[in-house]
This record gives C-alpha cells, sequence and structure tokens, in this order.
C-alpha cells in the first residue's frame, strides 16, 4: 500500500499544483516539493526508520506547502486540511494523517521540532540552504514576496535577511544534514557575508563620496562664481573674434574692389569719352576707402604702458589678467605681483570683474564702428550705382 497512496499522492499534488497554485509562487511549488522530498530520500537512506515513518515523512513532503493554492497565510493549516481529507479518502488510517499533520506543522520556521520525524522533515524542507542551488531557490524567495505584497528587498537587504536567518535562526538536527549540509550551507554563508561586505563597502564609499560632494558644494560657493566668470569671458572672447572676422571681410572685399578699379576704370578716364565715369568712380573709391578705413579702425589694438608699481598691487589698482597691463615687466617682478595676487581672493575676483568690463568696452567700440562700417559700406554701393546710373543717362543725352 505504500508504494500505491504514495504514487496516489504525487498524482493529487501535481494536478493541484497545476490547477489551483497561484503563479505567483515562484518559489513554493512543485519543484521545490520535488527538491524536498529528493532532499528527505537521502535522509531516510541514512536513517534508521521503520516503513510506516518512512510512509509518513514522504506524504509529509508531497503534501506540506499544499496550503499555498489557498494563499499565503496560514498555509501549514490548511495543507494540513488538504492533506487530511486526501488521505481520509484513500483509506489511509488515523493514525498516519495524525502524524503527517504533525510533520507539516513541524515545517513551521519559528518552532522547534518535537520528535526524530519532525527534525528529519525541517532538514529537508530546509535542505537548499546546504545546497549549491541556494542562491537560486532564495532569489525565487525573494522574488515571490514582492509579487505577492509582503514585502520588497532590495539586493542588500535580502543579504543581510538571508545572513541573519542562516547564522541565528536555522540549524540542522540530523547527523546526516549536519555532516554533509552543514559545510556546504557555511560556504553558502560565506559568500553571502563577501558580497554583503562588497555591497556594504560600495554604499559608504558613495555615501561619504556624496557627503564629501555635498560639502564642498556648500562650503565652496565659489564654484558658481568661478563657472560666471569662465562662461562670460569666453563669450567676450567669442564676439570680439566674429567683430574682427566681419571686419577682416570688409577689409579683404574693399582692398579688390579698390584693386579692379584701379586696374581697370583708372587707366580708361584719360580718355576724354570716358569722363562722365570720374564722378561714380571717385564716389565708389571713396566709400570703399572711407569703408576700408573703419575696419582698421575696428581692428587695431590699442596700446598701453605696460608697467606697473608695488603701490599699485598693493592698493590693488592693477588688473594682472591683461597682459597689456604687465608686458614691459621684469619676470621677479611679474611673479610677486601674482604672488599678492592670488594671496587674496577678492583681489582675483576684482581683476578678473575690470577684464570682464574692459572686454565688453572693447566689444562696444568695435561693434559700433563695424555697424558704421557696414553702413557706410552700404550706402557707398547704393550712391555709386545710382551714380553710374545717372552718368550713364547723361552721356547718352
Amino acid at each position: 500500500m505504500t508504494h500505491n497512496i504514495i504514487e496516489k499522492t504525487e498524482a493529487f499534488v501535481f494536478d493541484l499544483f497545476k490547477n489551483q497554485l497561484d503563479p505567483t509562487f515562484l518559489y513554493h511549488n512543485l519543484t521545490h516539493t520535488k527538491r524536498v522530498l529528493k532532499s528527505l530520500n537521502e535522509l531516510i537512506e541514512h536513517s534508521n526508520l521503520n516503513d510506516t515513518e518512512i510512509e509518513v515523512l514522504r506524504l509529509t513532503a508531497l503534501l506540506h506547502d499544499t496550503g499555498y493554492t489557498k494563499g499565503h497565510n496560514n498555509h501549514e493549516e490548511e495543507s494540513v486540511k488538504i492533506a487530511t481529507d486526501f488521505l481520509k479518502n484513500e483509506g489511509v488510517s488515523e493514525n498516519i494523517i495524525s502524524q503527517v499533520s504533525e510533520c507539516i506543522l513541524a515545517t513551521k520556521f519559528e518552532d522547534e521540532p518535537k520528535n526524530n520525524l519532525s527534525k528529519i522533515i525541517r532538514d529537508a524542507d530546509a535542505s537548499h540552504f546546504g545546497k549549491d542551488y541556494f542562491d537560486e531557490a532564495s532569489e525565487f524567495l525573494r522574488k515571490e514576496l514582492e509579487l505577492m505584497g509582503i514585502k520588497s528587498y532590495s539586493q542588500r537587504e535580502w543579504l543581510s535577511e538571508n545572513i541573519e536567518v542562516l547564522t541565528k535562526k536555522h540549524q540542522f538536527y540530523t547527523d546526516y544534514a549536519l555532516k554533509n549540509w552543514q559545510p556546504v550551507k557555511e560556504r553558502n554563508l560565506a559568500s553571502l557575508m563577501k558580497r554583503n561586505k562588497k555591497l556594504k563597502t560600495k554604499a559608504n564609499r558613495e555615501k561619504l563620496k556624496a557627503k564629501y560632494k555635498a560639502a564642498y558644494k556648500k562650503e565652496d560657493p565659489d564654484r558658481g562664481i568661478q563657472t560666471f566668470y569662465r562662461v562670460a569671458l569666453r563669450n567676450h572672447i567669442k564676439l570680439s573674434d566674429i567683430a574682427d572676422t566681419k571686419a577682416n571681410i570688409l577689409l579683404s572685399v574693399n582692398a579688390i574692389i579698390i584693386s579692379l578699379v584701379l586696374s581697370n576704370l583708372i587707366s580708361k578716364l584719360d580718355n576724354p569719352s570716358n569722363a562722365y565715369l570720374i564722378t561714380p568712380t571717385v564716389i565708389f573709391v571713396c566709400f570703399s576707402v572711407a569703408s576700408m578705413v573703419l575696419s582698421i579702425l575696428a581692428t587695431r589694438p590699442n596700446i598701453t604702458s605696460g608697467e606697473f608699481t608695488k603701490e599699485d598691487v598693493a592698493q590693488k589698482k592693477v588688473n594682472l589678467t591683461f597682459f597689456g597691463n604687465f608686458h614691459k615687466m621684469k619676470l621677479d617682478e611679474f611673479e610677486w605681483a601674482i604672488g599678492e595676487l592670488l594671496k587674496d581672493k577678492n583681489y582675483v575676483y576684482n581683476s578678473l570683474t575690470k577684464d570682464l568690463y574692459f572686454l565688453g568696452k572693447v566689444l562696444d567700440r568695435k561693434y559700433r564702428i563695424l555697424r558704421t562700417t557696414y553702413t557706410v559700406f552700404m550706402i557707398g554701393i547704393i550712391i555709386s550705382v545710382i551714380a553710374y546710373g545717372i552718368s550713364f543717362h547723361l552721356a547718352e543725352i
């Protein structure tokens, strides 16, 4: 009968899990039941048990998690109800049903096993702690708890939870488990502790990094000030380059125009028949020359003294960020002045402010002259074209 009832129980549990178990049970499912039964058979082979005890244990291993088909809460009690109803229908004796029920309740993790059978089934149910597939089983259990809304663990929290369970809450009871599974459990525990240490070290490093970063930002507002000066000065220099480029374009265009006029028109003006071209040509050349002069004025650099005194540095009157204020000074005098500048943060910022201000003044002058240059060039082109048109018209009359 023993073999027959075990086969029927296996079929019953398979159908029950297949049809009624919620798929969110990633750990407490048929795979876990098979693993428990396999581990139990290992223990049975190395234990001195009679046929009845073996039957009770195998029935318990197969039926101990059937209560999860009713939900997570009180699943041991629900498993007892399902096992009792099934075994009664199969004609199993009350004695065996009573022992199976007692062994199912013994799988409660928080209770101590009361007899040898309880110890064996407890070791079989928790055998994954001493198996190579511990990490896989543990991850399935973590995900199951998360999917069921019981509790969500971070990687570090789950490692800490597993370490606490393996060190404080779990122990093997049978001689076989202590001899064969305990060493693997200790290796698994060592692996967990190693990973937890790495995560803790990484977390502490990130925490310390964030702390110093926050403190640096809080204690060093100069970064924002430095960024302001850096961006402002870079923008001023770019605008100055644009102005110089525009002035050079006008200078080149007008130089080409004057060269063409001198090489082609001037030689023809000696002929009395071309006298009507003199006035528009003079107008054209004058406006081109004016445009060239203005372009040169826009790009012409200012000459500064290039010298300063120690009194100027002491009174913070000299701006050492501009080469025009020190290009005639000796190296040792310049190094001394820079040393004095760097001693005072406010002096540095004042110098940068002055540099920014005077760059702005230079830009204002450049763009004003450049605007006038483009205006003169535009007016000159228009007037010259009109003058040539009038001259041609009058010549025909």
